[in-house]
């Protein structure tokens, strides 16, 4: 049963990675493109792809999240789930994958997200555009699994 789904559009990775990406295809179009000018529009598309979008569902039995098409993903398991909140992330801590002091944090865009604390005691960071609908799917599936 899916108690929640969201996707998170990361806009300005999309300016970011995307502005670069229609300049490179202009220069190759009117100018005889290096190799290398080739290979980094390549690895600009595919990034682009992999990580312009970040999807969040939350079952009855776990919180499932996928960058873009889903190639790069990663379950929690409810059960291993001891907490949750919303926090807001330091501007420094980026975006993408990141490993923090406290365990990780998934994010495309902006600073808010929700935190997960583990029963190993490590704490997952999800980003997220609706934290505080976030926190309440994933409240509500733990009282599911506790009931």
């Amino acid at each position: 049963m899916l108690i929640y789904r969201h996707t998170q559009v990361g806009k300005l990775v999309l300016a970011l990675v995307g502005i670069p990406i229609v300049v490179l295809i202009l220069v190759a179009l009117f100018v005889e493109a290096e190799a290398m000018a080739l290979v980094t529009l390549g690895l600009l598309a595919v990034a682009l792809v992999l990580f312009s979008t970040l999807t969040v569902e939350v079952g009855r039995d776990s919180v499932l999240i996928w960058f873009g098409p889903g190639i790069v993903r990663k379950r929690f398991a409810l059960s291993d789930i001891r907490g949750v909140r919303v926090v807001r992330n330091k501007w420094f801590y980026g975006w993408g994958i990141r490993r923090l002091p406290s365990g990780w944090l998934y994010c495309v865009s902006g600073l808010d997200a929700v935190e997960l604390e583990m029963t190993d005691g490590t704490r997952q960071r999800i980003g997220t555009d609706c934290p505080k609908d976030l926190e309440a799917a994933i409240q509500k599936a733990l009282g599911l699994l506790a009931g």
